[in-house]
């Protein structure tokens, strides 16, 4: 039987941090000699000046596309990293670090999933459009590990970073993330493993980027807190009593844990066409580099998850479950899905000559999917077993679904240039389920001089009229049943972006309007809502700085035209204040007070056995400001954190809630450090 809150964690976490530092103490790599010019046919070697240059970083679409992304070495705010409440500025969560979650600004949303098991740990969970790929001229190890609480409520989360280039063509990198958290509260633990690696090649004429991701994440589910007056008037309990230790509190459920895991390969190859020419590298010398016109691309995905809930204690289960279909004594459930996805493409590159002003892509996917679940035999019985419920009329769910998916699609992008960037991308399906959708989205942003400075316009919007997923629609185990037929939903966004840098402001507008919206119901299983709803969003960011004194703020107005089918808070904040400045010459010091808040709302509730966030309508959460105290600092290549986080408990109110009968952690004192080995 599983036992995370037992396992000696921190020892371990001890003995892989001591790993860790001797491996990249003793492990030190050569520098690279790296030649100017890529593509250079003949080209001076200059590794003085290459090693004087900062590296960098990329992640990469369906399509090989490249998006510059950064090497997370600032210290600035890294301590939100250790605050399960900081995920977003308005975030639904069950309280502990690593635990399920979902962000309640709409527009910061994901569609569900295919596997929609998952979709409560993405913020944890490593993603194929957050993979970062590393051109660096020094092998680099970042390695950080942050800790909190006390020997019954510790959190520990250790995590790791290496990029090396064998040469300026050639790319590997790795990383590693480790979380276990006992909770503040009973039967709350959490234990998380990701791992996974990189490499790529970059040739005048082929290329290949690769990744590989594996997770694996369990999580005891507590069913949330018995009765809240333990949280918002613990003396009315104990007798006047008014402090009770978290731990002490009884939960719903004490014999369930949940589990996932599963892994991601991806490999997109690319083979350019093109031509040789001159370039000038001074008045006097010229260099061949290979100019590529037409590139032909092709990647391969193959992922595969898995799901296992188990709960062993029946009084409890009764309890907390209306309906047993298989198994009236004890849950012990298994659901899979594997992917093996193929996309085929040809791309008119931009820039190859000066007319040639955008780029030009079409491209067909194919996906093989396959879902196991648990097979229904004991409901074919006649008399049903004692305790067992039977299946609503009409479901019939195969214990194997397969799904066989075609799409075709095409991008116009035009990426280069400081005036106007744009990129619109289509796709249809013709096979299996997607028959029929369509999906249309697309940016402009245009950048233009205004008061000596640069301001930036984005517009952004898409059209979406897409299938349901596949476990949406087909799902049996043994507390939920549904054999569903939905609609395609609908969805029409439009919104925009305004950035302007000398007043270090940002606004943002988005509007939404969704037909046929699937969601969780009240009863937990999923809902097709057949009117209009719409969603309107305005978020304006503001920075303010005089001298070592900042500022920052966030806040997100929201409205929904249908609360009942989908509620959102409709003011959401973030405000950060404090002093930044420089110290003893290398000691860069962050000192300040954040706080996180949102106007109450019906908050969605959290299901154990499915992983899901649905509608409830009998408890407001919100209207709480969730406050830190931290200090961060950066001296040389060394960055850490000491933080006091829900500094305010108690000050004002108890009704910490994040979801009903779910508190947020409550007050305790956590600590950082990274480091950056550049060997």
């Amino acid at each position: 039987m599983f036992s995370i809150a037992t396992m000696k964690t921190r020892t371990g976490v001890y003995y892989i941090l001591s790993l860790m530092l001797l491996l990249c103490v003793s492990g030190r790599a050569q520098t690279p000699s790296f030649m100017p010019g890529a593509g250079s046919k003949s080209a001076k070697s200059d590794t003085t000046k290459a090693a004087r240059k900062p590296g960098s970083a990329w992640t990469i679409d369906r399509l090989g596309a490249h998006y510059e992304s950064i090497v997370d070495t600032i210290p600035h705010n890294y301590q939100k990293q250790a605050v399960p409440a900081m995920v977003a500025d308005a975030y639904a969560t069950t309280g502990n670090l690593g635990a399920e979650g979902q962000t309640q600004l709409f527009f910061d949303r994901k569609p569900t999933s295919d596997f929609f098991f998952n979709d409560a740990l993405r913020a944890w969970m490593p993603q194929q459009e957050e993979t970062k790929f590393y051109n660096v001229y020094t092998p680099m190890t970042l390695l950080s590990y942050n800790f909190g609480g006390n020997k019954k409520s510790n959190q520990d989360r250790l995590r790791a970073i290496f990029a090396g280039n064998v040469n300026r063509r050639i790319g590997v990198g790795a990383n590693l993330d480790y979380l276990y958290s006992k909770g503040s509260y009973e039967y709350q633990a959490v234990k998380d493993f990701n791992f996974g690696f990189t490499a790529y090649y970059k040739g005048d004429r082929y290329g290949i980027e690769a990744f590989y991701n594996h997770y694996n994440m369990t999580n005891k589910e507590n069913g949330g807190i018995t009765n809240d007056l333990y949280i918002l008037d613990p003396a009315e309990l104990q007798g006047g009593v008014k402090k009770i230790d978290p731990k002490n509190i009884p939960t719903r459920l004490s014999a369930a844990h949940s589990r996932v895991w599963g892994q991601q390969l991806f490999i997109n190859q690319s083979f350019n066409f093109g031509f040789w020419r001159d370039e000038a590298v001074n008045d006097t010398l010229t260099r061949e580099v290979y100019q590529p016109v037409t590139k032909l691309l092709w990647n391969l995905e193959f992922s595969n998850a898995r799901h296992r809930f188990i709960n062993t204690n029946q009084s409890q289960a009764s309890d907390f479950w209306e309906n047993f279909y298989l198994n009236a004594e004890k849950t012990d459930e298994k659901t899979r899905q594997w992917r093996v996805s193929n996309t085929f493409g040809i791309e008119l590159l931009e820039g190859f000559q000066k007319w040639a002003k955008f780029g030009l892509t079409a491209y067909a996917r194919y996906d093989m999917l396959q879902f196991n679940q648990v097979a229904d035999s004991v409901t074919m019985l006649d008399p049903l077993p004692a305790g067992l419920t039977p299946l609503p009329e009409g479901i019939n769910v195969s214990p194997v679904g397969r799904q066989n998916l075609l799409w075709v699609g095409g991008r116009l992008a035009k990426r280069q240039g400081s005036i106007l960037t744009y990129a619109a991308d289509a796709r249809f399906g013709l096979l299996g389920d997607v028959i029929g959708d369509v999906e249309v989205k697309g940016d402009v942003t245009t950048r233009f001089k205004l008061f000596s400075d640069t301001v930036a316009i984005t517009a952004r919007g898409h059209f979406r009229n897409v299938a349901q997923p596949y476990l949406m629609q087909h799902y049996i185990s043994n507390h939920f049943a549904w054999d569903n037929d939905f609609s395609k939903t609908r969805s029409l966004r439009v919104g925009g972006d305004l950035t302007i840098p000398w007043t270090k402001t940002r606004i943002s507008i988005g509007f939404e309007n969704l037909q046929n919206y699937v969601g969780m119901g009240l009863d937990a299983r999923p809902f097709q809502d057949s009117d209009n709803i719409q969603i309107f969003s305005a978020t304006l960011e503001q920075r303010l700085k005089f001298g070592i004194w900042n500022w920052d703020n966030t806040i997100t107005y929201q409205t929904t035209s249908k609360a009942e089918t989908l509620p959102l808070p409709t003011l959401s904040l973030y405000s950060n204040m404090y002093l930044y400045f420089k110290a003893f010459k290398d000691l860069y010091v962050q000192v300040g007070v954040d706080c996180s808040y949102y106007t109450s709302y019906y908050a969605p509730t959290y299901q154990p056995a499915t992983m899901s966030l649905h509608l409830q309508d009998e408890m407001k959460i919100g209207n709480y400001p969730f406050a830190n105290v931290y200090v961060t600092c950066k001296l040389k290549k060394t960055r850490f954190f000491l933080m006091m986080s829900h500094v305010n408990q108690g000050w004002i109110s108890n009704n910490y809630f994040s979801m009903p009968h779910y508190p947020l952690n409550p007050r305790r004192f956590q600590l950082g450090i990274s480091v950056d080995f550049a060997n």
